[in-house]
């Protein structure tokens, strides 16, 4: 049997169908979004987004073609250099880059443009498999832990300066695998304290309650251990720096660009501002509800035919799938990213190279983050940043992006007999 043979037949083709089921879906979705039922138009116009999607697809069939025809060390040996030239292109993109609703995402010629960023999750994810690949790359180690944040952190403070708040955090979805490769905990449980107690100091009005709350802890804390006055001393060191940090939130805050104030303010009270800036969200909210079990059917959307929320197609696009196909649609395409993740991470722990496990965490750590979080966003459980679902969202950048991530790692795992044979 030769090599190529053996290739294929190690292709995980599960992986693939549930890949172009969500990518297929999407597209009719997406005609769905844009269907004027007073001028229908074929979904394979070229002058509408299906027909423009459309012929995305078909690049990226191409695409996956030529991902799975290429030797699998080519991406791991150019890994480094895939992702510096995408980081000199994040640095340039302020210069020759296309504004669009005020920020500088697209580069390219014509019509034709990418979106830097997008395709830099990718290059990241590869340029950390190769950083960590080594056995000697321990994670616990504070030296480690530097040169791995500095490779995440890169890409992040330059999407920042275009600015792209929710293409820039994406990026800290890597995170998920570096606890997989051994970073220590306390960076999770310090990261989570953070997380509530910024949530908490938005959500609560009256800071006093919370500065309560924490003397309340702190107080428990004290009582229940062992009475010293060091650790006196070190728990109301915290307590004050917890107390100092709750009212910095609303100064930071207030020094952000007013629509993402306007988005977290929302985000606490969606009744804020119903016919302003919470007009997104309130819509979305309503046409999932309005599906009801099985939806109102393909094209019978009310809220998707009178362009009640603003990029259905794109960032929105989860409020037409449950608007027309209701619960029990939602349930399949939730159903369908599980299965991809549960896949993915089974792929990744049987991998016989420490590279090929860690990016097949850099791939489920992106696919999770952007499909919790489209979600959450469109039913109000997270402010809206910007954020597509990955293969259904309209969009070449995207598309393209999570399309060559997921084939990569298709055709790294389709190649891990051979993987075994190069380390034997």
């Amino acid at each position: 049997m030769r090599e190529s043979d053996i290739h294929i037949s190690r292709v995980d083709w599960l992986v693939v169908v549930i890949y172009f089921a969500l990518v297929i879906f999407g597209w009719f979705n997406i005609y769905a979004a844009v269907y004027d039922s007073q001028a229908p138009q074929s979904m394979f116009d070229m002058s509408i987004n299906s027909g423009q999607q459309l012929v995305r697809i078909g690049i990226s069939v191409v695409l996956i073609i030529l991902i799975m025809v290429a030797d699998y060390r080519f991406f791991e040996n150019l890994s480094l250099f895939i992702y510096i030239f995408f980081i000199a292109l994040l640095v340039v993109t302020p210069f020759i880059g296309k504004e669009v609703n005020g920020q500088v995402l697209t580069v390219g010629f014509g019509s034709f443009r990418i979106q830097p960023g997008e395709f830099a999750k990718l290059a990241t994810a590869l340029a950390l498999a190769k950083v960590m690949e080594r056995p000697t790359f321990d994670l616990s180690k504070t030296k480690n832990q530097l040169i791995a944040f500095g490779v995440l952190l890169i890409p992040v403070a330059l999407i920042l300066l275009q600015p792209d708040t929710g293409t820039a955090m994406v990026y800290f979805s890597l995170l998920v695998m570096f606890y997989r490769e051994g970073l220590p905990q306390r960076y999770y449980i310090l990261g989570f304290g953070f997380i509530a107690l910024t949530l908490l100091s938005l959500g609560i009005e009256n800071n006093l309650y919370l500065v309560a709350g924490i003397g309340l802890i702190v107080l428990i804390l004290i009582i229940i251990g062992k009475k010293s006055w060091q650790r006196i001393i070190v728990f109301s060191l915290i307590g004050l720096g917890m107390v100092a940090y709750s009212y910095s939130i609303d100064f930071v805050v207030s020094k952000l660009p007013d629509h993402q104030q306007n988005r977290i303010m929302v985000l606490f009270n969606p009744n804020l501002d119903p016919l302003g800036v919470g007009w997104n969200v309130t819509q979305s909210k309503i046409a999932i509800g309005s599906g009801g079990l099985l939806g109102k059917g393909y094209l019978e959307g009310t809220q998707t035919k009178f362009d009640f929320v603003p990029e259905q197609h794109t960032d929105f696009i989860f409020c037409t799938l449950g608007e027309e196909f209701g619960w029990a649609g939602s349930l399949v395409v939730i159903g369908l990213f599980v299965t991809l993740l549960v896949r993915l991470v089974i792929m990744a722990e049987r991998q016989k190279t420490r590279f090929a496990r860690i990016y097949g965490y850099g791939v489920i750590s992106i696919l999770l983050f952007h499909f919790m979080i489209n979600i959450a966003m469109t039913i109000g459980l997270f402010p809206v940043v910007g954020i597509p679902l990955p293969f259904f969202s309209y969009g070449g950048s995207s598309l393209w992006s999570f399309t060559i991530l997921l084939f990569i790692f298709v055709n790294i795992d389709a190649s891990r007999a051979m993987q075994l044979g190069r380390l034997g």
